[in-house]
């Protein structure tokens, strides 16, 4: 599929080059699965890997993989005619999540958390089941900025998301290339282009992350009076200074000059080794 080329593309293009140039995203031989929920950014993620692979110095190889979790009415079938349609590379993968969750769910727990579990599991499975040692998501600078501030107002933690980090099961990179893409430009992107959104249909969408919600209000009033409020957050999370914080693992900041041991990663002169 040709993508319309104005402006909004160079501009996303772009800003995904520089993600994969900032963090090393990408490299020679990469076999990247990328995760397809069917929505506006993780359709456009894989189309601008694509078009990116096109033009890359290296040589590294693009998949779509699609969980369907069962939700009744999930049209897998509009994303895989399309996949298979514009040629790409893709497995759609049935799995009986739905059933899982209505007999595991306690009544009291996030629906959403659940899912997500499951469906990443899934995704790892089947990213080393077709041999790629990445994994793609569509997560946005808007998430990570979200998801910034959830953490620090209803959990506590000074934590965000990781433009690429090893999975858990110490095989998988996960790679977020749109780190430095506002959804704003997403949404314009994915209708102009007429990429087929499809809805989960999991049954408490658009009920559901209600904190998440609010967070997007609460950047949206911000920006009334901080155009660039969102922008500044993101450079924030990679401008740390640990000297000016209060976590106790820090305090070996607090000397300038201070480095971790080289072995274990401890306070200098804590003892660890002795």
């Amino acid at each position: 599929m040709e993508l319309i080329r104005d402006k909004r593309y160079t501009k996303m293009k772009n800003a995904i080059g520089r993600a994969i140039a900032d963090f090393g995203l990408i490299e020679e031989g990469d076999r990247i699965a990328v995760g397809l929920s069917g929505g506006k950014d993780s359709w456009t993620l894989l189309h601008m890997l694509e078009e990116l692979r096109r033009r890359a110095p290296i040589n590294y190889e693009v998949m779509a993989i699609t969980i369907d979790s069962g939700y009744p009415g999930f049209r897998s079938d509009v994303i895989e005619n399309y996949l298979k349609g514009h040629g790409f590379s893709y497995h759609i993968e049935q799995a009986g999540h739905y059933e899982i969750i209505r007999e595991k769910r306690r009544p009291d727990s996030s629906y959403c958390s659940i899912c997500a579990r499951l469906k990443r599991g899934s995704l790892y499975t089947l990213a080393r089941k077709f041999g790629c040692n990445k994994l793609a998501l569509g997560h946005h600078l808007d998430d990570f900025i979200e998801t910034l501030l959830l953490n620090q107002f209803f959990v506590g933690s000074l934590k965000a998301m990781s433009p690429s980090m090893l999975a858990d099961n110490g095989v998988t990179t996960v790679i977020r290339p749109l780190v430095y893409v506002e959804e704003k430009e997403i949404i314009p992107f994915s209708r102009e282009n007429g990429f087929p959104v499809v809805c989960c249909c999991c049954p408490v969408c658009g009920t559901a992350d209600m904190q998440r919600k609010k967070m997007k209000q609460l950047l949206k009033d911000l920006e009334k009076s901080i155009p660039h409020v969102k922008r500044s957050l993101l450079r924030a999370l990679a401008n740390v200074q640990p000297r000016h914080l209060l976590d106790l693992r820090l305090q070996w900041y607090a000397s300038p000059g201070q480095e971790p041991c080289g072995d274990c990663g401890a306070p200098p002169g804590s003892g660890a080794n002795s």
